[in-house]
């Protein structure tokens, strides 16, 4: 015969949910303020000006000299993004100081909706701060719907104060999921079954 089993105090159970709740609540509001964060890590940390102001100050601040330098596009995605992610042109001849536009194009090859989300970087490191992104796909988290296509522009310009021996600058591009946004997307409940 086994021992009866007490009865479930309603309060721990309350607690229990209430602790569930304000962990769930931190997260998305952490998902959502990675975008800002970014930024401001750029813009202080590291200073990569993002914003279009900030660009428009540097080209009035110093003409444009005439100097060309070669931009190489690269672009990827994590293991756990089933996506296909790449540029549309590997390199670019630009004049420094005047804005370009370059286009990457990304598939969501999953049976699913997925939000994804990109990280760029610049190399040579010290180029960063003189590579200015005006507007970006990566300033936003992207929704891919199942096997849809879509291209996501870049708009971008050389900083003429960029040093001398700096010939070659690269633009790259890792696309993340976005788990915390992924699942608040309709049938993507805790119920549902993920489908790769």
């Amino acid at each position: 015969m086994t021992a009866p089993v007490p009865p479930r105090d309603p309060r721990l159970q309350t607690r229990g949910l209430l602790k569930m709740v304000a962990i769930a609540l931190a997260a998305f509001a952490f998902s959502f303020s990675l975008i800002p964060l970014y930024r401001i890590a750029c813009e202080k940390v590291l200073g990569i000006r993002l914003e279009r102001a900030a660009v428009n100050e540097a080209v009035a601040a110093r003409p444009a000299q005439g100097r060309m330098v070669t931009v190489l596009f690269d672009g990827g995605v994590n293991s756990k993004l089933p996506w296909q992610f790449k540029p549309d042109q590997m390199t670019m001849q630009v004049r420094v100081g005047e804005p370009y536009d370059a286009t990457y194009t990304a598939t969501n090859k999953a049976t699913r909706a997925i939000v994804g989300s990109a990280v760029p970087s610049v190399a040579p490191a010290r180029a960063s701060g003189y590579f200015s992104k005006t507007e970006c796909f990566c300033f936003t988290a992207q929704t891919l719907q199942a096997g849809e296509t879509r291209p996501m522009p870049v708009r971008f310009i050389v900083d003429p104060a960029l040093p001398d021996d700096v010939n070659t600058i690269t633009l790259s591009y890792t696309f993340f999921k976005n788990d915390a946004l992924s699942a608040q997307l309709p049938g993507q409940g805790p119920g549902t079954r993920a489908a790769p």
